[in-house]
């Protein structure tokens, strides 16, 4: 699998934006993405170091159209801590 197909989009929200000062980031990855392809996909992408890799499964909504009833789709979750000695990610900088 490739990097690009591992992280998809990076999460903006005002949590996931407290927590750059502390060097977490919050990407959207592949549901069947492992914590090792995770950190090895954002160090290949970005050129940075990852100390550590959180990830959780995030369920879908219960959604409603009229009458009709669904979910929308679930999905995964990671948050990724740089070390220390490591640079910032340049996508990020302009929104803290």
């Amino acid at each position: 699998m490739l990097a690009q197909d591992i992280v998809i989009k990076p999460i903006i929200t005002e949590k996931s934006m407290s927590g750059l000062q502390n060097g977490k980031y919050t990407f959207k990855v592949a549901k069947n993405a492992n914590k090792v392809e995770i950190a090895k996909a954002v160090e290949e992408l970005f050129g940075v170091k990852v100390a550590k890799v959180n990830t959780m499964n995030v369920r879908g909504r219960s959604k409603r159209m009229g009458m009709h009833s669904g979910y929308t789709a679930a999905w995964k979750k990671a948050i990724v801590t740089l070390t220390a000695d490591s640079k910032t990610i340049e996508f990020f900088d302009g929104m803290m």
